[in-house]
């Protein structure tokens, strides 16, 4: 079994996000969309706020932020050059720069809020975002976060890794590498920083898909950790994983949904 593994490092085209646009929406992006009206709630972002997109991507939480605040009072940023100009694309007149929330490149105190919508987890230096979301805050600022909860949570990706791993046990699965998938991650990442942190919370979702080439498309895109992986297998490796996919959803021949559910922490910046 060939077994290309997943790259090293913070997210950029190396862990499959210099796709286009529109491959990732097929992929994520129908997660992405409901996702950031469920988090700009739990984050309470409302009128009179200026508000940072950390990782932007294609610009779906940035959407969300525009239709609640106006194109002036939201900004965003994300290291992947094409998503850089696809949110700018999607969002005339949104300052969208390209930049990592290790290295956010914006002002000092620009910001009453920062959010980063499904981007800690793959953050090479999550606790120096940290430093970065505290200096580009406002007294008084606040930061939150979400990713996919690991346990499950997140059914598209699990199928996928519990069929490759049915295949190969070796298999890259992604909830065993990444952090911030379980409870408590996330706040405690912000208390060991001094952050005074709310509850945490989870933001249930689910998508659509036409059948089961509409969900498999979005691997082939090479898309995310899984679609590196499965771009990086032999045909014959592939056929197997989307065979056994293919079974772990239980055959499907017509429309279906996939739930997913994220965790999330919101926190005020440290006086």
């Amino acid at each position: 079994m060939q077994n290309p593994g997943l790259p090293e490092g913070p997210v950029d085209g190396g862990w499959g996000f210099g796709v286009p646009g529109k491959d990732y929406d097929s992929f994520m992006g129908r997660y992405a969309r409901p996702l950031a009206t469920r988090f700009a709630d739990a984050a309470d972002v409302s009128a009179g706020v200026t508000v940072l997109d950390v990782g932007c991507g294609t610009g779906a939480l940035t959407g969300e932020l525009v239709t609640r605040l106006g194109i002036r009072s939201v900004m965003a940023c994300d290291p992947s050059e094409p998503f850089v100009q696809e949110c700018s694309a999607r969002h005339p007149g949104v300052d969208v720069r390209r930049g990592a929330a290790e290295e956010i490149p914006f002002d000092d105190g620009s910001f009453d809020v920062v959010l980063a919508q499904l981007v800690l987890h793959f953050v090479g230096d999550p606790e120096r975002a940290l430093t970065q979301f505290r200096r580009v805050l406002a007294p008084g600022g606040r930061a939150a976060v979400c990713v996919w909860d690991s346990a499950g949570g997140m059914q598209m990706l699990r199928s996928f890794w519990d069929a490759a791993l049915a295949v190969d046990p070796t298999a890259p699965d992604e909830s065993r590498r990444l952090r911030f998938g379980t409870a408590g991650e996330i706040s405690d990442l912000f208390a060991a920083a001094g952050w005074r942190v709310q509850p945490e919370t989870t933001l249930p979702v689910s998508a659509e898909y036409a059948d089961f080439e509409d969900l498999w498309s979005g691997f082939l895109a090479g898309v995310g950790p899984a679609g590196a992986y499965c771009l990086g297998l032999s045909e014959q490796d592939r056929a197997a994983v989307r065979a056994q996919l293919f079974r772990e959803l239980g055959s499907p021949t017509a429309g279906f949904s996939l739930d997913a559910v994220a965790r999330c922490a919101v926190a005020v910046v440290p006086d």
